[in-house]
């Protein structure tokens, strides 16, 4: 759905069999989140105004500092499924990402994006050994800056395009709102994972 910081809490070389097992390739294509309700999260893009973006951002900063402060944090709910650190870690680069790619729309006319693996990324950089008070912080601050470039957005900006490596093709106005559901659907992915691992034996 989804640039890196690298804030390992060791280096990966001196953890050589903690690596966690990977998890399936999300390769699906989620721009049909811009015509309907997600079903899993409950995400009306369709609802989601440009003008909205910076506020629904700012309020899911503070819903990753409330998961990654759980004591879960670390702990994945099943093998196949990201623990709550490393949905962040996702979440951080993905405000990075996007607010890369908005200023790009905002400045060229109709740029293509540089693809980006977020699967490679995550195991290349080792989100699980990442530390999660410094992620969260690191979450406040790219969800701020990412904010106020939304915010930052004229209404006569709202047709200007981009494109990604696969095709698919934005306006500054669908990307807010195919941007901002990322976020969301990760809070609710981390809620039903502790949900999990809760009722988990301890």
């Amino acid at each position: 759905m989804a640039t890196p910081a690298d804030h390992r809490a060791d280096h990966p070389s001196e953890h050589p069999d903690t690596t966690p097992p990977p998890i399936a390739p999300d390769d699906k294509n989620w721009t049909w989140v811009l015509e309907r309700r997600c079903p899993d999260c409950g995400f009306d893009a369709e609802s989601v105004t440009v003008a909205a973006v910076p506020d629904l951002v700012r309020a899911n900063a503070a819903d990753w500092a409330d998961l990654l402060a759980h004591p879960h944090a670390r702990q994945r709910p099943r093998p196949s499924q990201w623990s709550a650190l490393e949905y962040a870690c996702h979440v951080r680069d993905v405000f990075r990402l996007f607010e890369t790619r908005l200023r790009l729309m905002l400045t060229e006319d109709g740029p293509s994006f540089a693809n980006w693996d977020q699967d490679v990324t995550a195991v290349e950089h080792r989100y699980d050994l990442q530390d999660p008070a410094v992620v969260a912080d690191e979450v406040q601050a790219a969800a701020a800056s990412v904010a106020a470039a939304f915010a930052g957005i004229r209404p006569d900006q709202y047709g200007r395009t981009g494109f990604r490596s696969d095709g698919a093709a934005f306006t500054v106005e669908s990307f807010a709102r195919y941007f901002v559901h990322d976020p969301v659907h990760h809070v609710d992915d981390v809620r039903r994972g502790n949900a999990v691992l809760e009722r988990s034996p301890a």
